[in-house]
């Protein structure tokens, strides 16, 4: 497994981390300790490091199987755990974010983890107003001036948000959806944030499985799944689920991705070594809900770089068929 810096933290974070969103089974199924357990053991086992998490996560079970599973490691392992606050509001609005709320969430978190404090905290997709409430940062770093927060990022939605969240000194951190369906940042918001230090968490990063190029017309979801119930952003936003792309659309481009690189039955490792070939990017965070998904997801790390030529074809491919319809949007 090769290291990346994340970015203002000062970590060696391993290139591929783990995501946590469906940690301990199948998305909308009961959640399982066992897996959980063996999943982010069969993570540290290939060399992952940095596992990211939420609050919300199965209503704080990702966040306490996080935290248990680190405890227990004592010590013989580096391990950071990344997590994020803010959609525990309801309404998810923008006077949320106040300092009363955000220490509640913190405080929550650090419960959760069992710990005395937290490596990386993330605003969890706020609404766009917060990035421009100078206040709201004030009270992370006064989290961070207190010790219950070593550094502190944000997770958005839209690379506009992304670039007024750089405008606050101290933020080390920027995690935004980024693979080959949804290549706008890396116009922009890459080059500002390398200027300024801030690493870039990478998250869904294989467009919700269809850049695995395993699904097929006949794939079916269950009804917990939000690949089932929120293709068109019907309970969060669309961006979410497949990356923001029509299911039969994702399924014609990762075919005629696959065959970029000699069409592989399993393409997330191409997927994801396409992601690595961009240096602002500090780390890509694929879920797993078992060990052979952590494999094939970490040997992406040993695949060699990318030729020249497939990154150009890639960017034709996107720029045919998938930019008319979701570049603009987020």
């Amino acid at each position: 497994m090769k290291y990346r810096k994340l970015g203002k933290t000062g970590f060696d974070v391993s290139e591929v981390s783990l995501g946590t969103w469906q940690l301990g089974g199948v998305w909308g199924e009961i959640f399982d300790e066992n897996i959980a357990k063996t999943t982010l053991q069969s993570a540290i086992s290939n060399d992952i490091n940095l596992f990211d998490t939420a609050d919300v996560y199965r209503d704080g079970l990702s966040e306490h199987a996080c935290g248990s599973f680190r405890n227990e490691q004592k010590n013989e392992h580096e391990i950071y755990i990344a997590t994020k606050c803010g959609r525990k509001l309801n309404p998810h609005e923008t006077n949320g974010y106040n300092r009363k709320n955000l220490e509640r969430f913190v405080n929550e978190s650090l419960k959760n983890l069992n710990a005395d404090h937290i490596d990386l905290l993330q605003l969890h997709c706020p609404p766009t107003d917060v990035y421009y409430k100078p206040e709201v940062f004030s009270y992370l770093d006064d989290f961070v001036n207190e010790g219950k927060v070593k550094n502190y990022g944000v997770s958005v939605e839209r690379v506009e948000e992304g670039l007024k969240a750089l405008e606050y000194e101290n933020l080390s951190t920027i995690q935004i959806i980024f693979n080959a369906f949804r290549q706008r940042p890396k116009e922009i918001l890459f080059e500002e944030a390398k200027k300024k230090n801030v690493g870039i968490i990478a998250r869904v990063p294989l467009a919700s499985g269809l850049l695995s190029g395993k699904f097929t017309e006949e794939t079916q979801f269950g009804k917990e799944d939000h690949r089932f119930f929120n293709r068109n952003g019907e309970v969060f936003d669309k961006g979410e689920t497949f990356s923001g792309v029509d299911y039969r659309l994702g399924l014609e481009v990762a075919e005629k991705i696959k065959l970029v690189f000699d069409n592989p039955q399993n393409l997330a490792p191409y997927a994801l070594r396409w992601i690595l070939m961009f240096d602002a990017v500090s780390c890509v965070i694929p879920g797993a809900s078992k060990p052979d998904h952590i494999l094939s997801n970490a040997s992406s790390s040993f695949l060699p770089p990318l030729s020249k030529s497939q990154m150009q074809e890639i960017e034709e491919i996107y720029d045919s068929k998938i930019k008319p319809v979701v570049h603009n949007r987020w």
